[in-house]
């Protein structure tokens, strides 16, 4: 078993693979030792045909308050340039496993960025969202600029990167960024109740309508209407949709092979 020193990793229900941020000491700051941990957790679940959606998650105070900034600070452009260290959010982001993250507190720059990379977010009330490395000196370089603009607006994307100023979770979800806001002693277990709603659908048609979700942002409407389409005709080849279309018939809840 691989050993971690800045994420938990464990498995709270049947099917859910569940991973926790865990230096409560810098408010979750995503080092590069923490990034490197996620890509081997998220990579071992995407392997395991028994998991069937990962939970994200920090602790109430925060979810990660943003990169550790300490390691960057005496950087040059062509250090940063020799890390690479984004290509380890790219194989976050191409986990096929459904992912959601559960937001208490602080989601701020790298942490914001990592909700963003999950496909669906819980939130506490007590959450909070932004994109300050404007007031550092730089600006978001794992997604704020890109997905923080497809999921909110122009206008507001704008605002949160140019001045820095964070949202609330009620703005949070008005603004289309949060699935649900609830009360914070609650979030975790709201989080894992989705999680066992995604879980308990057949495991290959969920990867593969999540792929389809996510193309229409790379690619226009035709072209992700073709996509959707070529995915749809796969499923016929599987068990489980001769399965899951008998169980209707039948009237009877369908037993799931993810095959």
């Amino acid at each position: 078993m691989t050993s971690y020193t800045c994420i938990e990793v464990y498995t709270p229900l049947p099917g859910i693979g569940a991973i926790k941020l865990n230096r409560p000491n810098v408010l979750n700051a995503l080092s590069l030792q923490t990034m490197i941990e996620l890509v081997q957790a998220f990579e071992a679940y995407d392997n395991d045909s028994t998991v069937r959606c990962i939970v994200l998650h920090g602790n109430e105070k925060a979810f990660a308050a943003g990169a550790d900034i300490t390691e960057m600070s005496d950087a040059d452009a062509i250090e940063m340039l020799r890390r690479d260290q984004f290509s380890r959010w790219e194989r976050i982001r191409l986990t096929r496993t459904p992912v959601i993250a559960a937001v208490s507190g602080f989601a701020l720059g790298g942490g914001c960025e990592l909700a963003m990379v999950c496909d669906m977010i819980v939130a506490s009330d007590t959450a909070q969202f932004g994109q300050p490395e404007i007031n550092i000196g730089v600006m978001p370089g794992a997604g704020g600029t890109q997905r923080l603009t497809r999921a909110v607006g122009k206008a507001l994307a704008m605002e949160m990167v140019l001045t820095g100023r964070m949202i609330s979770a009620r703005q949070a979800l008005q603004a289309g960024l949060v699935n649900r806001v609830v009360p914070t002693e609650v979030y975790l277990d709201e989080a894992m109740a989705l999680a066992q709603d995604v879980a308990a659908k057949a495991p290959v048609a969920a990867r593969l309508a999540k792929e389809s979700v996510l193309k229409a942002f790379s690619t226009t409407l035709e072209g992700g209407m073709e996509f959707e389409r070529k995915n749809f005709y796969m499923l016929f080849a599987t068990e489980d949709q001769k399965e899951g279309m008998k169980a209707f018939v039948e009237k009877r809840k369908p037993e799931w092979k993810g095959k």
